[in-house]
């Protein structure tokens, strides 16, 4: 038979470690709490295919195109850069600060090359929409196949 002596502070510890971990962890996807952005994963994305283009949406509220940058790196990497500005009026009481302002930038890995040259983007009502048509040798193709 083996005995192992309890001890309270093994308890304690293993509950303050797992303590951290979660509080790492939240911090981790929702940025500082200091109200900047930050965030990991910002701007919300989707991407979604047919069989000859890519198209990725972007959750922009309350952005200038002028303060935001596209770039097609590699043929697979797209880089969303920009900057949310501060709110303007800061002369009141805030009671709640949970949409970011700052600078942000996203680099994210596409599942096929594209053609950088024909990349089109058009942003309405927040929602930044990148048209992003696939290299030719990304594009599947059919092979035929003959019987003997």
């Amino acid at each position: 038979m083996f005995f192992t002596r309890w001890s309270p502070w093994n308890d304690l510890q293993s509950e303050m470690s797992r303590l951290q971990s979660e509080v790492n962890r939240l911090f981790g996807r929702y940025g500082s709490a200091d109200g900047k952005s930050g965030i990991p994963g910002y701007p919300p994305i989707n991407i979604w295919e047919d069989e000859d283009q890519l198209f990725v949406e972007a959750e922009l509220p309350g952005m200038e195109l002028d303060d935001l940058e596209i770039y097609v790196n590699g043929g697979n990497q797209l880089s969303l850069k920009g900057e949310r500005k501060q709110p303007g009026d800061n002369d009141g009481t805030w009671h709640r600060r949970e949409r970011g302002y700052g600078k942000f930038a996203r680099i994210v890995e596409l599942p096929h090359l594209v053609d950088a040259d024909q990349v089109n983007a058009n942003f309405k009502h927040g929602v930044l929409t990148i048209m992003l048509p696939k290299q030719a040798a990304s594009k599947p193709r059919k092979i035929e196949v003959k019987a003997e």
